[in-house]
């Protein structure tokens, strides 16, 4: 009667991993769907034929510069991003000009995809294995510790754990309870969610170097703004006023906060435009660099009606903290 009981339910638990492999692709449906909607505008990759096709070379990754060799020669390009993979793989570049190209950055962000790609195939692995047998070998769903350790350092992936957890537990003597229907399942699920822990990761992390250009320039204009500057601004509003301002600017990703007021700062090429807000009031400013960056010429204009001239003048050079 006992091993008609365990028959039964492992058919049913064969059932349930069968409709979870399904719950599993159709869960990850609405990233890749959503990234069809508009491809030639965002140009989102396929992520599950990118995991397909590199799942020998995923499977076996445990280090950093085994992701990033991976990622040159392989997954940049796959996903559109040939440009910041070049970058990545370039010999000989500068510490200076690396920190301009916010190359350490970048080199992070790719690690981490290929983190959430590796998690991703070990989901995909386990969820095929479990969908086409009652009972896997050992070892055939497992992930090496190394791996774990590489996985969770660029994660996180709180699922990752608890798969490894379930899958120990099926692995040792008491795996041949009459429950262990039940411990599959548990697996499936929790491989499942791992999926998505890994594929909102990739998603994030492709959008950071998606847009790396456009923080490259960012990052280099708000270098040409760091330092203390005096204003002189020229109100037409109030009989052609004129008050005198000292700014501070610091240098980015040094994680200082904008002034008190500021609350918009956009600094690309020659153009510089601030929004400032407070007590209810707004004001705008649009400027330009010149005299080799050291002087700052444009206008401004308010909510309360003020509009005029603003000149700047570099007093101080930029402090790195």
């Amino acid at each position: 009667m006992l091993m008609v009981q365990t028959l039964s339910r492992i058919r049913r638990s064969r059932i349930t991993i069968f409709f979870l492999a399904i719950l599993l692709n159709f869960s990850l449906l609405p990233v890749v769907s959503w990234a069809a909607e508009e491809p030639q505008a965002l140009g989102m990759p396929d992520w599950l034929q990118v995991v397909r096709t590199n799942a020998d070379r995923l499977e076996k990754i445990e280090s950093d510069q085994s992701a990033i060799d991976l990622f040159v020669t392989a997954i940049g390009p796959a996903i559109s991003l040939p440009d910041v993979a070049s970058t990545i793989g370039a010999k000989g570049i500068s510490p200076q000009l690396a920190q301009d190209l916010l190359i350490p950055d970048i080199t992070k962000s790719a690690q981490r995809l290929l983190a959430a790609l590796v998690a991703w195939q070990f989901s995909a692995r386990l969820t095929s294995t479990l969908a086409e047998s009652t009972k896997p070998k050992n070892g055939s769903m497992t992930v090496p510790a190394l791996q774990i350790e590489w996985l969770t350092s660029h994660g996180p992936f709180p699922s990752i754990t608890e798969t490894e957890q379930r899958l120990q537990a099926l692995n040792a003597p008491a795996s041949d309870s009459p429950d262990r229907g039940g411990n599959l399942t548990a697996i499936a699920l929790s491989a499942s969610r791992l999926a998505l822990e890994a594929a909102q990761q990739a998603v994030a992390e492709w959008w950071k170097l998606k847009t790396w250009k456009d923080r490259v320039r960012v990052a280099r204009g708000l270098s040409r703004l760091c330092g203390t500057w005096q204003w002189v601004i020229h109100n037409h509003q109030r009989h052609h006023q004129e008050q005198k301002l000292s700014l501070l600017f610091p240098p980015p990703g040094n994680g200082s906060t904008l002034m008190p007021g500021l609350t918009e700062l956009v600094a690309l090429g020659d153009t510089v435009y601030l929004r400032w807000e407070m007590n209810g009031h707004t004001q705008e400013d649009s400027l330009l660099f010149s005299k080799e960056g050291n002087r700052l010429e444009g206008t401004f204009v308010n909510s309360q009606g003020g509009w005029g001239s603003i000149s700047g003048k570099r007093t101080a050079s930029c402090t790195l903290n």
